[in-house]
């Protein structure tokens, strides 16, 4: 099976359609969706029901703290941009979008894989995984050998053995990596909607099960339009200039 993995869209309906769009080309079977779906972007509506409509044809899509945040309307611990798109979204969004994200989950899992937003030793509490030892902490937390997750909008990729601690690896873009059995493995998801590794283009992943291989993929999408939407919406200026520099 070759499942490709989405993360923090965050409402940029150009990336989204560019990230689906090649994911077809390259042929996938199953599409995971790791959460915040809106959020800075304006294209919530849109992204939703994009997305619900694929859970409908047997994808599963989770929480995101952006998602959860447009359900309760709690922004406390977000900062002034994120707080003022939140308020925006809620807006936008119609009774049958906010219960599709109150019914998602903030983690699942599978054979030998856990899928969550942010990290598994306390998905709901959202923290990030930054380094060796963030990884490390949700990797002992679970028993799954193989953990993909979202939340940093930076590719990240950590490995650990069972008597040695968690170690970082830079992972290429369009390089399948095999994700070699000894091992447990976190596999951070770039963002599809708001990259942060100052490289602009839309992020996605693409496991593998027969080969056990990961490859980050990148894809470039109309960044234009997307921002343009940004300042028609009288959203944040920076949320639409942050596009161009991926950062």
């Amino acid at each position: 099976m070759r499942i490709a993995f989405l993360s923090d869209i965050h409402g940029n309906r150009e990336a989204l359609d560019a990230c689906l769009a090649h994911a077809a080309r390259v042929g996938v079977d199953r599409y995971v969706f790791l959460g915040d779906m809106v959020g800075y972007g304006a294209d919530p509506v849109y992204v939703i029901d994009r997305v619900a409509g694929l859970v409908e044809d047997g994808a599963l899509a989770l929480l995101g703290n952006h998602d959860a945040a447009a359900v309760s309307g709690d922004i406390e611990g977000m900062n002034q941009y994120a707080r003022d798109a939140i308020r925006w979204t809620r807006d936008e969004l119609d009774d049958a979008q906010i219960d599709f994200l109150r019914n998602l989950s903030s983690s699942a899992s599978e054979d030998d894989r856990l899928y969550v937003h942010s990290e598994a030793a306390s998905p709901g509490s959202w923290n990030y995984v930054t380094n060796a030892s963030e990884a490390e902490r949700s990797l002992r937390a679970t028993d799954k050998r193989l953990t993909f997750c979202g939340h940093v909008h930076r590719p990240q990729l950590y490995h650990m053995t069972a008597m040695k601690p968690a170690v970082y690896f830079k992972p290429p873009s369009g390089q399948a990596i095999p994700l070699v059995g000894q091992r447990k493995w976190l596999a951070v998801q770039g963002a599809v909607g708001q990259p942060r590794d100052e490289n602009p283009a839309a992020a996605w992943g693409l496991f593998d099960t027969d080969k056990g291989e990961f490859t980050y993929m990148r894809v470039p999408y109309d960044i234009e339009t997307a921002a343009g939407k940004i300042h028609a919406a009288h959203l944040p200026q920076i949320l639409a200039a942050r596009l161009y520099i991926g950062r």
